[in-house]
């Protein structure tokens, strides 16, 4: 079957690529392939209020079901995609279907990083990335006593924050020497920390998993590199994904962890472009960002692309992350910082921390500080060079230093 715009992965990317092209009045053919069987859904709500059962699914749905069809957007789900021919632009799944396009736009994701020690296969052990993962989980927790989280990045964070709330006995086991280390500075994984721990969370630093221990299939406890066994019914394990972009790079793409994009989403294969997760920007100091608005807006700047509007990538990165009653709004891209100033008393649980590089405002990380991340986003874009005694004064407005 053809389709003048294929989208691979039905994830917030692949969603707004297909709706955003019909808002920008593409005419041909649209479908989104992929493995997942169900149609498009929000991930952020699995480690958090899916998980909690504060949503049910339809709740969570990006679009109705009624949305796809009345747009003529075909939804071709359960589909693994093993191969691309580039040259003959088609698309190979590993059930044998096969589909041609016009345009193709890869918006895959990544697939959860596994952990390879001994006992990495036991019953018990789980990812938090697709409804069938949290759904899996869900089941086992049902018995559940004692939980062994992986990993203190987000996902790993937000899953303890929920599951303390469910009434169970959770561990964190971090390698590095302190929770969110790849993505914020120190001042905000101490506060996590303490939150955590306030809320009766075990964090367990600088080791990691020797094994997994179990009986009869079934996971009874990790045992970690500094010799401790914890006792464990489950284990979540938040490490990372690995991009899934195999079959383009077997293809002839570029690119190393993740696929080489320029400002406008193209790979260096012809009519063919990469968003989100598995898409790594060159504009963005060559990062893959792993976010809903970067996915998003790399999605609508592609649609406008193939419907005539040539669209640069240039949206300032945001994200967040809800723990407890604490939100955390971050604008900007850290990477590369060089200075940090804190805004406010951590221990009054609202305050913002502003990363500089070569003196100017890259980014800020604020928890329950909404006023400091909206006005804030002014002196990102700006790339704004303030005196760190300036801004660490939280009674001034960081909309009057923007202005200024």
């Amino acid at each position: 079957m053809h389709y003048d715009c294929l989208i691979v992965g039905s994830g917030h990317g692949g969603a707004q690529a297909a709706t955003s092209l019909r808002q920008n009045g593409f005419q041909g053919s649209i479908g989104i392939l992929s493995e997942d069987r169900d149609p498009p859904y929000e991930r952020p709500p699995l480690s958090k209020d899916y998980l909690l059962g504060g949503k049910t699914f339809d709740r969570i749905l990006i679009r109705p079901a009624e949305f796809w069809t009345s747009r003529s957007i075909d939804l071709l789900l359960g589909h693994e995609v093993v191969k691309v021919h580039a040259k003959e632009k088609q698309v190979l799944c590993a059930d044998g279907a096969t589909y041609s396009y016009g345009y193709l736009i890869w918006s895959a994701g990544g697939r959860p990083r596994r952990m390879s020690c001994p006992g990495h296969d036991l019953q018990g052990i789980h990812a938090v990335r697709t409804r069938s993962d949290v759904d899996r989980l869900v089941k086992d927790l049902a018995s559940a006593e004692g939980v062994v989280v992986v990993g203190g990045g987000y996902i790993g964070l937000e899953a303890a924050a929920a599951l303390t709330k469910l009434g169970k006995t959770v561990t964190v086991v971090e390698a590095m020497n302190r929770v969110l280390a790849r993505v914020a500075a120190e001042p905000l994984s101490r506060f996590y920390e303490r939150e955590h721990r306030d809320h009766g969370v075990e964090i367990r630093l600088e080791t990691g998993v020797d094994k997994f221990v179990g009986s009869e299939g079934r996971l009874t406890g990790v045992l970690l590199k500094d010799g401790v066994t914890l006792p464990a019914d489950i284990a979540i394990v938040g490490i990372g994904i690995v991009p899934c972009v195999e079959p383009l790079i077997e293809a002839g793409a570029s690119g190393e962890n993740g696929l080489d994009v320029d400002e406008h989403c193209r790979t260096s294969l012809p009519d063919v472009f990469a968003v989100g997760d598995c898409a790594r920007v060159k504009s963005a100091h060559g990062l893959r960002i792993e976010s809903v608005q970067n996915a998003h807006d790399q999605a609508t700047a592609v649609a406008k692309t193939l419907c005539g509007e040539l669209t640069p990538y240039s949206a300032t990165p945001w994200f967040w992350s809800n723990q407890y009653d604490l939100r955390l709004q971050t604008v900007g891209l850290s990477a590369g910082f060089d200075r940090t100033v804190v805004r406010g008393d951590p221990n009054t649980r609202s305050f913002s921390i502003v990363y500089l590089r070569e003196g100017a405002v890259i980014a800020l990380d604020c928890i329950n500080s909404v006023r400091d991340y909206v006005e804030g986003r002014m002196l990102v874009e700006r790339r704004a060079r303030v005196s760190p005694d300036v801004l660490a004064n939280n009674s001034i407005r960081l909309k009057s230093l923007a202005l200024a």
